[in-house]
């Protein structure tokens, strides 16, 4: 297969390497840069370098945008005329999900098959093997594309926007659990107990994830009120340890919300206990109005 990057970064340059060690050929790369360093990458692929997109990509049966995500909508717009309608587009940049559909309708009106292409995970630690998320009218091929040429992929249904869509709630899981970490970890090791607060912690090892994100947003419901005391507990200690408790005052903000909702929901049932069924469906249900509202809402 013959394959056009747009953008010779991290992302591209990683990618380019794996392609070429499958079997395929990286025609040409479009890249803003064009100084002696980027010129020898472009030449170890046997590729010529572009400045701009242009007719050239006729020759490609893929494209791949490796651009960052602000770019990616206005270089799509720019490369996807230039392309034969029997090519697919790839869109391996955090575009926003808005901008991913708006892409995928320029495609639609040239005839290209387009794919939204989530990288999930980092790919300093796992390179071209970092799994993959692809959504869109190409996600099919470019799936099967990228599991032959040694990338752990699979296609979702669903529209151009989804898998980054995935991607960036993903995001809120693991982006907050490393603030969270760095806050405990760090107040643990000023206290002299982060050894043991990992024997403590090795509960949590025997739950699958799933399942023990499921009995959080169940419990919370009921619990929401009492946990709110240990959280602001917990935010003093780091207080008197002279830390900052950046992640647990948002923390507290979010207990204190499920609080007032069900201090309101009360109030509005004559005093009677909240009662929403015990399902994640249920209590997802009730805690949406909140997040949804300024206010704390009814039961």
């Amino acid at each position: 297969m013959k394959i056009a990057i747009l953008g010779c970064g991290e992302v591209g340059h990683c990618y380019a390497q794996a392609w070429m060690a499958a079997g395929h050929v990286v025609t040409a790369v479009c890249e803003l840069r064009q100084d002696e360093d980027m010129r020898a990458r472009v030449g170890s692929y046997g590729a010529t370098l572009h400045a701009t997109p242009g007719p050239w990509l006729a020759d490609a049966d893929l494209v791949v945008s490796a651009v960052f995500g602000h770019a990616a909508l206005g270089v799509a717009e720019l490369a996807l005329p230039h392309m034969r309608a029997d090519a697919g587009y790839a869109d391996f940049t955090t575009a926003s999900a808005g901008d991913m559909r708006a892409a995928a309708a320029v495609a639609a009106r040239h005839g290209i098959a387009f794919t939204d292409v989530a990288i999930m995970g980092a790919i300093v630690l796992l390179g071209a093997r970092t799994p993959l998320l692809c959504a869109g009218t190409g996600a099919d091929a470019v799936a099967r594309f990228a599991v032959a040429s040694g990338a752990p992929a699979r296609a979702i249904p669903g529209e151009a926007g989804d898998a980054v869509r995935l991607k960036l709630l993903r995001s809120i899981m693991t982006k907050g659990m490393e603030s969270l970490t760095v806050e405990c970890l760090v107040a643990a090791e000023s206290m002299g107990l982060r050894d043991a607060l990992y024997e403590v912690l090795s509960d949590i090892d025997r739950t699958p994830l799933t399942a023990f994100m499921d009995s959080f947003l169940r419990s919370h419901v009921l619990h929401a009120q009492r946990r709110l005391a240990e959280v602001r507990e917990a935010r003093d200690q780091l207080t008197e340890a002279g830390l900052q408790p950046l992640v647990l005052n948002g923390v507290e903000s979010l207990f204190a919300r499920t609080s007032q909702g069900i201090e309101a929901a009360r109030a509005a049932h004559g005093g009677k206990p909240l009662e929403v069924p015990d399902t994640v469906p249920a209590r997802l249900a009730w805690l949406t109005t909140l997040a949804r509202q300024e206010t704390p809402a009814s039961a």
